[in-house]
């Protein structure tokens, strides 16, 4: 069974540095030892998704996935905090993070499977 957990971010509106974040999570081009990082802490799938300058990260993660563990995982792990610093330039906090923050959980307001299918 998976867990889906969303966050946004939104990322400085200046059209270099889109195309620049963008390049950095090309296929080749985000460090190995980073997406080692993410698939060892259970999480299966991880897609970011772009509107404008507003991005949405959508995570699966299974049952071995602890968002605390994770983030003391990170904060340990040299390679992710070389990523980390890097992506900051580009990144800006949505309104709701306050000044401080960079990927803010979304709220779930609907699912189809919800609702009756009469």
């Amino acid at each position: 069974m998976t867990t889906r957990i969303c966050l946004a971010l939104d990322l400085v509106d200046d059209a270099a540095l889109i195309a620049e974040y963008e390049h950095w999570h090309r296929v080749g081009n985000t460090d190995p030892a980073v997406t080692r990082s993410i698939r060892a802490a259970g999480i299966a799938d991880m897609q970011i998704w772009r509107a404008g300058n507003r991005l949405f990260m959508v995570i699966e993660a299974d049952e071995r996935y602890d968002a605390a563990a994770k983030a003391a995982a990170d904060a340990a792990d040299p390679a992710v905090v070389a990523w980390v610093a890097k992506m900051l330039r580009f990144q800006q906090p949505i309104p709701a993070a306050g000044p401080n923050g960079t990927w803010f959980p979304m709220d779930r307001i609907f699912a189809l499977g919800d609702h009756p299918a009469n």
